[in-house]
């Protein structure tokens, strides 16, 4: 019997691009503002922006491990601490901190802020660190919630990203978006995916109360598990 993914990935083996030169022939030049929008710092415009940002993805890799990851909150819930630094908080979630046991390991980080309405986003990449320094905390305090851990980043690209995936997408136009029931809900995705018996119904409900309960508190050992 053959193997489809076998012969699915020879195929794909054959017509992979291997080296950059050859890549670089299947794409024109970039424009010189493409170029030169990328700074080394947070400007005064970039901090704007991640001040009004709630949410943001955070991408990291280490060894066997890639992690792509969204962080929320407040708007400037991360911090701007200098032109060359930014901050955040932990905040509770499912405790397998994949993107942390990356950052000790290999501490490059690549950060994609969102603001809801806007197509434009914005990258930085840096060097990252997970601390217990009790200022760096202080300042990423929620409410008075002071995080057990931090991260900072220490900035070594910075630029705007053009609107034309969340254009095409219509991100934020609510009549595009699919009504509920239409895909797959969260709770039926563990329950398919850890071959539970609990009814879809009660993982819902869990989920619900884990939310309600833990949405800003720090994260650590106390949080609750999703």
């Amino acid at each position: 019997m053959i193997n489809r993914c076998d012969v699915y990935c020879a195929d794909m083996s054959a017509d992979a691009i291997r080296d950059t030169a050859t890549l670089r022939t299947m794409f024109r030049e970039p424009s010189g503002r493409a170029i030169t929008k990328e700074i080394d710092h947070i400007d005064d415009l970039a901090a704007g922006f991640i001040a009004a940002a709630p949410l943001f993805v955070l991408a990291t890799a280490a060894h066997e491990r890639v992690d792509a990851s969204p962080r929320g909150g407040d708007p400037g819930f991360v911090k701007v601490i200098s032109p060359t630094r930014l901050a955040f908080g932990d905040l509770a979630g499912n405790n397998r901190i994949d993107s942390y046991r990356n950052l000790v390991d290999a501490p490059a980080v690549a950060m994609l802020f969102m603001v809801p309405g806007s197509i434009e986003t914005l990258r930085v990449n840096g060097q990252a660190a997970v601390t217990t320094d009790a200022d760096i905390r202080e300042l990423c305090a929620i409410d008075g919630r002071i995080p057990n851990i931090a991260i900072t980043v220490d900035v070594d690209t910075c630029f705007m990203h053009c609107g034309k995936a969340l254009r095409r997408s219509a991100t934020w136009e609510p009549d595009t978006w699919p009504a509920p029931g239409s895909y797959p809900s969260g709770a039926e995705l563990l329950h398919g995916h850890t071959n539970s018996t609990t009814p879809v119904c009660d993982i819902a409900d869990g989920l619900g109360a884990g939310y309600q309960a833990t949405m800003w508190e720090p994260g650590g050992v106390d949080a609750a598990e999703s």
